[in-house]
């Protein structure tokens, strides 16, 4: 038996994949995170499964889940928010894993900041504007981020920025990237993607953390800004360009 690691979308319960659906459905044991994921998502798991909301368990005690359920032969899987590559502790959760000798896989999910693109029709990579996403946090009370990634060094290349778990520094990151952006920058703030109590807010660098404390945002929301993100006429993509030779 073995544990799946599943990437569990950004909420809609439509948004997980068919391997995802199809582990959920034959799992005995499923480990999610109840503080993001909406409840139906939790309708593709079998009514025997034992569900376990891991939002106020810490890793040590997640993993005895794990570990237990592997023990007795049971099938288990891990959901993660969006995709288990971000800010999911697949790290730390795997190293203890390999330690107790069980083994495991990861199904890929739909990640937040590809939903929250998705809801406003925009791409992150426009031709000639920007070229690259940068997908990183900020720290608050959490884990220290290290010196080089800080978000100046980012915002110093123009490339359309994605934030997680930055929702209530919303003020103090815009008047950090104010000086690269410019105050007229397009930014779009998304909580809750797909969800049920999905907010989408439009805005600028220099607007809005006004539109964010108006809303009382304080979790679950991703922040994109840059100027990928404005309507304006741009570059057309090279590879369907009418003058390559095919």
């Amino acid at each position: 038996m073995s544990v799946h690691f599943v990437g569990a979308g950004p909420g809609a319960a439509d948004l997980i994949t068919l391997r995802a659906a199809r582990l959920l459905a034959g799992a005995d044991v499923v480990l999610y995170p109840g503080t993001y994921l909406d409840a139906e998502v939790l309708g593709h798991c079998s009514s025997d499964a034992r569900l376990v909301d891991t939002q106020r368990l810490d890793l040590d005690q997640i993993t005895e889940v794990m570990v237990e359920a592997h023990v007795a032969g049971l099938d288990v899987v891990r959901m993660s928010s969006g995709d288990c590559s971000l800010y999911s502790a697949l790290h730390e959760q795997g190293r203890r894993l390999d330690a107790a000798g069980v083994p495991w896989d990861v199904t890929p999910g739909v990640p937040a900041y590809a939903a929250a693109a998705a809801l406003v029709g925009r791409e992150l990579t426009v031709p000639l504007v920007a070229q690259s996403v940068v997908l990183t946090r900020t720290q608050a009370r959490s884990t220290a981020m290290p010196e080089r990634e800080s978000l100046a060094a980012f915002a110093a290349t123009g490339a359309t920025l994605v934030l997680h778990l930055a929702i209530t520094r919303t003020r103090e990151l815009m008047t950090e990237i104010e000086s690269f952006y410019g105050a007229d920058c397009p930014v779009v703030v998304v909580h809750r993607a797909t969800q049920p109590g999905e907010v989408v807010l439009r805005g600028t660098v220099s607007g809005i953390a006004d539109r964010v404390e108006e809303a009382g945002l304080r979790q679950a929301a991703v922040i994109l800004a840059g100027p990928a993100l404005a309507d304006v006429s741009a570059g057309e993509s090279w590879l369907y360009s009418t003058g390559r030779q095919r």
